[in-house]
């Protein structure tokens, strides 16, 4: 047994005092004061300042001396000085504790003028020189900026909802409108006047598709193919074209560390990112300017992690964009990366591009930074994580013939009607047998009473009763050499979650083109 006599307090009053400390009590309280996270500030009734604590005077930047007997409004700002004596006065009239977190939104003034957010918690004491209001501030720039950006992380995940929502439905009709618009401009001759009409309709549907895909972008559900890449390299290839955009008033100049690390990601996204990036600052200077790109290493710390949401601290890989243009003001700033933001002139931009970038940045682990003032210009900083695998091998082109066709048995599966006529129609022109099918069970059927060799499946990821995936698992059980492409409209998530974007497998993204759709079943098929 356990005595709990020899551990349990005596049952006797405790002592009125502890010997030794009392009498030092002032000592006490001073450290205490002085040690505080938080402001402590002192007020008599005419708000006088008659105590502050060390951290008082960091917070808003006035000595103790400086603070001790001046007025509590030199701490407020300008718009909120008038009002406040007669809410002092209010207050020391019905005395009440105030506790921290109350929810209300105020705010303080630095000796230089700048003003930041403050939490305060209020209380009074009694003494006898009078009545005493106490006042503890914290900072809370640093939780503001937390909240912020989660407040844009949450309207950036309830757009990306909504266009992951549309966004098959939407790439089925448009792979439908564009494909029969190809084959109408087939039949077409140049000189037939109705051939610039369907020439419209074809740059129609690429500019919906463009927008689709910029949405996705922005929202981190667009198709990724990630690879470990030099991003000098990347840089360099996209020089000649980036010359064409900006124009020959512009003055481009690229500055490359020669030992930056390699990162990860898809190609292309770091690629449109840059083109984004070199088109918004060009729209900035309309009389001309100058364009800077330079890439660097760049060692993200513990402190920029913490006031950066989703950013982890580690080794990363920079490239920067500056401007010589117009600038920003902070209220630009602060929205520059939502959706359809714009400050240009209406028709001359969507406001995705901005977003566009930011989304492939986050969805490739990294981070974006923006500094930019009125008449200064802008600089866009992009941070990618460094990795120490090497460059992945180039990928294989696809050889002579722009549309390269076949003689193979195709079995295509494919839900919606429109889509699969159309596909049918487009594996027939290249010269293939096809064997069309609504569904994963009317395949299984055709398939049993086919009696010749299916060389390829050809299927939608996502359809009812049947997954492309059980599909294709299915058949190969019968046809043990049977190769398969999937195609899919949906975002990367939902394609994920069915299990067809592991390693080896072979897709295509809706909306796709004829030329597309053929390299890529000739390219499986010679394989």
């Amino acid at each position: 047994m356990i005595d709990d006599s020899k551990h349990s307090p005596p049952q006797d009053d405790p002592p009125t005092h502890i010997p030794g400390v009392f009498h030092k009590s002032e000592k006490l309280l001073v450290a205490l004061l002085e040690s505080a996270a938080q402001a402590i500030l002192s007020i008599d009734r005419a708000g006088r300042i008659v105590l502050a604590n060390r951290r008082a005077g960091e917070m808003f930047g006035y000595t103790r001396q400086e603070l001790i007997g001046a007025r509590i409004e030199l701490l407020l700002p300008e718009s909120k000085r008038a009002a406040h004596g007669r809410q002092r006065d209010d207050y020391f009239q019905r005395p009440r504790a105030r506790p921290m977190g109350i929810g209300l939104d105020l705010s303080g003034r630095r000796k230089d003028g700048a003003e930041f957010p403050v939490e305060v918690s209020l209380s009074t004491v009694e003494t006898e020189e009078g009545l005493f209001g106490i006042a503890f501030i914290s900072d809370i720039s640093l939780r503001k900026t937390l909240e912020e950006q989660l407040t844009h992380a949450q309207k950036m995940e309830a757009v990306g909802r909504l266009a992951g929502g549309v966004a098959h439905d939407f790439n089925n009709m448009l792979t439908v409108i564009a494909g029969y618009n190809r084959m109408i401009l087939d039949e077409l001759s140049t000189m037939d006047p109705l051939r610039g009409y369907a020439e419209e309709i074809l740059k129609a549907a690429d500019r919906a598709a463009a927008l689709t895909n910029q949405l996705l972008a922005f929202s981190r559900r667009q198709m990724m193919r990630p690879r470990v890449m030099d991003l000098n390299a990347v840089i360099a290839q996209t020089e000649n074209m980036l010359r064409r955009l900006i124009g020959e008033d512009i003055q481009l100049v690229i500055s490359l560390s020669a030992d930056i690390g390699n990162i990860k990601a898809d190609p292309n996204h770091i690629e449109q990112a840059i083109v984004n990036l070199a088109v918004n600052a060009r729209d900035a200077m309309p009389l001309g300017g100058r364009i800077s790109i330079e890439t660097s290493n760049a060692q993200i710390d513990e402190t920029y992690a913490k006031t950066h949401m989703g950013v982890k601290p580690g080794e990363f890989v920079m490239i920067a964009v500056s401007d010589t243009g117009h600038g920003m003001d902070s209220a630009t700033r602060q929205n520059i990366f939502e959706p359809f933001f714009t400050t240009k002139q209406r028709g001359k931009g969507t406001g995705l591009g901005l977003a566009t970038v930011y989304g492939m940045v986050k969805q490739s682990g990294g981070d974006i930074w923006v500094y930019s003032e009125p008449g200064q210009g802008t600089t866009f900083k992009l941070y990618f994580p460094r990795v120490a695998e090497p460059v992945s091998p180039g990928l294989t082109q696809d050889p002579k013939h722009p549309r390269p066709g076949g003689s193979e048995t195709v079995m295509l599966v494919e839900d919606e009607t429109l889509v699969r006529d159309l596909e049918a129609k487009m594996l027939r022109q290249l010269g293939y047998t096809v064997l069309p099918a609504a569904s994963g069970a009317e395949a299984l059927d055709i398939s049993r009473a086919h009696s010749g060799k299916i060389s390829l499946l050809v299927t939608d990821v996502v359809m009812p009763n049947m997954s492309g995936k059980q599909v294709a698992d299915a058949l190969r059980s019968g046809l043990p050499g049977l190769k398969v492409l999937y195609l899919s409209g949906y975002t990367e998530d939902t394609v994920v979650h069915h299990g067809v974007l592991d390693s080896g497998v072979d897709f295509l993204t809706k909306p796709f083109s004829r030329e597309a759709l053929a390299r890529k079943i000739r390219e499986i098929l010679s394989r």
